[in-house]
C-alpha cells in the first residue's frame, strides 16, 4: 500500500478520497487553488499545497503544478477524482513518467475509451451492444454522410468523438438540416475538446440512461457492481441517480454486466470505470465509458457494501480485487440527490457565503459534502456543493427517507436546488419509476414560473 497519495481535485470528491486514505492508513496531500483555501478538506489535511489561482486553468488543470506538488511532498501516487484531469491520458502519462502511480486506468485505456469512436469500435469487438450508427468518424463527403443518415433512419444525433458533459451533441430530424448540423458540431467540438471528429448515431426517442459500474485489477480480474439509473437529467447533466434501476429484469442486467466485464479483460482495463447505456424497449445500447470514479458512485456503495474509492486505491497499489463476482450482492435500494448552489427553477448559479448549513441524518442517510456554516462557495467551479444519499430495504422506503432527509436539510445564504428535489420526490411518475431521459426537462417546462 502507498504511504502517501496526492489528491488532485477539489470539492466533495477531494474530501471523499481523503476519508478513504485515512481508513487505509495512507497520508493524503490535498492541493487547492486560492479560492479553495478555506475548504473543509484543506483544514483537515495533514499536508496541503496551494497550486495556483482560482481559475482552474492555473490550478486544477495545471499539470506541472500538480506534479511539482507531488514531488515536494514525496507522494507516491496521484488520485485525480472526477472532472478536471481525471480522464486526460496525457496527464496520466506525465504522472507515470514522473515516477508516480496514477490511480486510474492506463493512459492507453483512457485514450481508447475517451475517444467515443474508438470506444464504440472496441465495444463492438467485445460484443457489447451499441446504438446503430456510423462505425467511425464521419467522412468529409456530404453525399456519404446523407447516405449513412438515411440508412440509420431519422432522427439522428451527431456527437463529438472527444465530447463529454453534454456538449458536442446535435439532434437532426431532416436531411435538409444534416450537413449544416455536422459542420456546427465539428466547430463546437474543435473549440471545446481540440478534436473536430464527429460521428452519427440513431437518436432514440424515449430511452433511459442506465450505467454499469465495474472494478478491475491489473491481473485481469474484473467485476460489475450492478447498475444505476441516471435518467433524471437536465441538459445532459444528471440531477438524481438511483440503484438498482426500477423495473429492469436482473437477468438482462447480468447479461450486459458480463459483457462489460469481458470488455474490460479484453482491453486490459484497471481501476474503476462505468459503462453508460441507453435502454429502450428491453434493449441496451452502449454510448460511452467513463474511466474514473463517478459523482453517483455512493448509490452503488450503499447497495453493494463495497467502497469503490478504497478499492481504486488498492488495485492501483498492485493488490488483487478482494472479491469475486459471485460474492457481490445487491441489497435494497439507494437514491442520490445532487445539491447545487443554483436557483431551483431558473438554474442561475448562486455562489456566496453559506450562513447556515444543517445536513440531514438518521437511518440509511449519507451526506457527501465539503461545505459548512460560513463556507464561501466560489463562483469559479461547478455549482455542486454536495450530495444526499439514502438507502432503504425497498425503493419506497428509500423515497420516504429521501423526503425526510430533504425536509431536514437547511442551507441559508445562497440559493440551492433543494426545493426542486422535494417536488420531484412526490412526483407521481418519478415515484412509479422508470422515467426516461427527457422526462425532467418536460416536467420543468410544465412547472416553469
Amino acid at each position: 500500500m502507498f504511504k502517501k497519495i496526492l489528491v488532485a481535485n477539489r470539492g466533495e470528491i477531494a474530501l471523499r478520497i481523503q476519508r478513504a486514505c485515512r481508513e487505509l492508513g495512507v497520508k493524503a496531500v490535498m492541493v487547492y487553488s486560492e479560492a479553495d483555501r478555506e475548504a473543509k478538506y484543506v483544514k483537515l489535511a495533514e499536508e496541503a499545497v496551494c497550486i495556483g489561482p482560482a481559475p482552474s486553468a492555473g490550478s486544477y488543470l495545471n499539470m506541472p503544478a500538480i506534479i511539482s506538488a507531488a514531488e515536494v511532498t514525496d507522494a507516491e501516487a496521484i488520485h485525480p477524482g472526477y472532472g478536471f484531469l481525471s480522464e486526460n491520458a496525457d496527464f496520466a502519462e506525465r504522472v507515470e513518467r514522473s515516477g508516480f502511480q496514477f490511480i486510474g486506468p492506463t493512459p492507453e485505456s483512457i485514450r481508447i475509451m475517451g475517444d467515443k469512436v474508438s470506444a464504440k469500435q472496441a465495444m463492438i469487438k467485445a460484443g457489447v451492444p451499441c446504438v446503430p450508427g456510423s462505425e467511425g468518424e464521419l467522412p468529409d463527403d456530404p453525399i456519404q454522410i446523407k447516405r449513412l443518415a438515411k440508412a440509420i433512419g431519422y432522427p439522428v444525433i451527431i456527437k463529438a468523438a472527444g465530447g463529454g458533459g453534454g456538449r458536442g451533441m446535435r439532434v437532426v430530424h431532416t436531411e435538409a438540416a444534416l450537413i449544416n448540423a455536422v459542420t456546427m458540431t465539428k466547430n463546437e467540438a474543435g473549440a471545446a475538446f481540440g478534436n473536430t471528429a464527429v460521428y452519427l448515431e440513431k437518436f432514440l426517442q424515449n430511452p433511459r440512461h442506465i450505467e454499469i459500474q465495474i472494478l478491475a485489477d491489473k491481473y485481469k480480474n474484473a467485476v460489475y457492481l450492478g447498475e444505476r439509473d441516471c435518467s433524471m437529467q437536465r441538459r445532459h447533466q444528471k440531477i438524481i441517480e438511483e440503484a438498482p434501476a426500477p423495473g429492469i429484469p436482473r437477468k438482462i442486467i447480468d447479461r450486459v454486466g458480463d459483457r462489460c466485464v469481458a470488455a474490460c479483460k479484453k482491453i486490459g482495463y484497471r481501476g474503476a470505470g462505468t459503462f453508460e447505456f441507453l435502454y429502450e424497449d428491453g434493449e441496451f445500447y452502449f454510448i460511452e465509458m467513463n474511466t474514473r470514479v463517478q459523482v453517483e458512485h455512493p448509490v452503488t456503495e450503499m447497495t453493494t457494501g463495497i467502497d469503490i474509492v478504497k478499492t481504486q486505491i488498492m488495485v492501483a497499489a498492485g493488490e488483487r480485487l478482494p472479491f469475486t463476482q459471485r460474492q457481490i450482492q445487491i441489497r435494497g435500494h439507494a437514491i442520490e440527490c445532487r445539491l447545487n448552489a443554483e436557483d431551483s427553477h431558473k438554474f442561475i448559479p448562486s455562489p456566496g457565503r453559506i450562513t447556515m448549513w444543517h445536513p440531514p441524518g438518521g437511518p440509511g442517510v449519507r451526506v457527501d459534502s465539503h461545505v459548512y456554516t460560513n463556507y464561501f462557495v466560489p463562483p469559479n467551479y461547478d455549482s455542486m456543493i454536495g450530495k444526499i444519499i439514502v438507502h432503504g430495504d425497498t425503493r419506497e422506503q428509500a423515497l420516504a427517507r429521501m423526503r425526510t432527509a430533504l425536509g431536514e436539510t437547511v442551507v441559508e445564504g445562497i440559493s440551492t436546488n433543494i426545493a426542486l428535489h422535494r417536488e420531484l420526490m412526490v412526483d407521481a411518475k418519478f415515484m412509479s419509476g422508470g422515467t426516461n431521459i427527457h422526462y425532467l426537462e418536460a416536467w420543468l417546462a410544465n412547472h416553469a414560473r
